[in-house]
């Protein structure tokens, strides 16, 4: 590993994404990568910069941020020789937990991108029936997650996780079944009143949340999770348990496992590694092999 590109979101994890960013790069340095230190004004400007530092060659593009910037970066890389290193400093951090990454400790995770040691993945593809296909490395999700971020991100107060706590609570209140349709590619059609659809590359999303408990980004699938309506005080009780996985054993859980699936909703909108894609249906397929990730030995 000789050079690097390295983009920084300064406001990730409440503001610790700059001083990530300048640990990191200190470290690289130090152990002999010479770093093209990026810093973008805004999400399309970050994208800019990441398709030019691409474009004009590197070993390594490497991400100082959380699931939506390394997302951002998934736009870019599918499909390049070029890998994706991490120096997770957002919130969530869940592409972190998938592939044993160091948290908290930029210059131990700055040492995993200078060591090179590359792992190839699968990603997800989401295309909906109008607009570009877009990438995502972790989980899409639809239904009460969905409306959850709809409504926080109405809302301009409170700021940070708060926002997001009184979001939830919200849509407790005004909780209601969802009519989804999906059809898998074997041509298996779920019709069911949902609360939630997750579609897994891997585990987990939302700081944790093992929504999709067995799925492997190495196997070019799709894990699928439903979760069927239930009343409001289950709801509760339930939710704890998507931390352990746990919640798959319940009568209310299922799962299926495919190459593809069709995902339809009546206005309901879908979010992948935490960010907005497009409203449903949309088509989500496994891209086996497409992006290459730097990870410890």
């Amino acid at each position: 590993m000789t050079t690097a590109a390295v983009l920084t979101n300064p406001t990730a994890g409440a503001g610790r994404g700059a001083k990530a960013g300048r640990r990191a790069i200190a470290r690289l340095r130090e152990r002999g990568v010479e770093v093209r230190d990026l810093v973008g004004a805004d999400a399309d400007d970050a994208a800019a910069l990441a398709r030019r530092a691409v474009e004009d060659g590197v070993d390594a593009f490497v991400v100082v941020g959380g699931d939506g910037m390394i997302a951002l970066a998934l736009q870019v890389l599918v499909g390049t020789d070029v890998p994706l290193g991490v120096i997770p400093a957002g919130t969530g951090n869940d592409h972190a937990r998938e592939y044993g990454l160091p948290r908290g400790n930029p210059e131990a995770a700055a040492d995993v991108v200078a060591d090179g040691h590359v792992r190839t993945v699968d990603v997800g593809r989401i295309a909906a029936d109008d607009g570009p296909a877009k990438y995502f490395g972790l989980v899409m999700a639809a239904g009460f997650d969905s409306l959850v971020n709809d409504r926080a991100n109405r809302m301009r107060w409170p700021r940070g996780q708060l926002r997001y706590n009184v979001a939830t609570l919200f849509e407790l209140v005004h909780l209601r079944p969802l009519p989804f349709r999906l059809v898998l590619d074997d041509g298996t059609i779920v019709e069911r009143d949902l609360l939630h659809t997750a579609i897994g590359n891997t585990r987990s999303y939302g700081g944790g949340m093992l929504v999709c408990p067995g799925a492997d980004p190495t196997d070019g699938l799709l894990d699928i999770t439903v979760v069927r309506a239930m009343p409001r005080r289950r709801v509760l009780r339930f939710f704890p348990t998507i931390f352990k996985g746990t919640h798959v054993e319940q009568d209310e859980v299922e799962t299926y496992r495919t190459a593809s699936v069709r995902v339809e909703s009546p206005g309901i909108l879908a979010y992948a590694d935490g960010e907005y894609v497009a409203p449903l249906p949309v088509t989500v397929s496994a891209v086996p092999n497409a992006l290459r990730i730097l990870v410890p030995r």
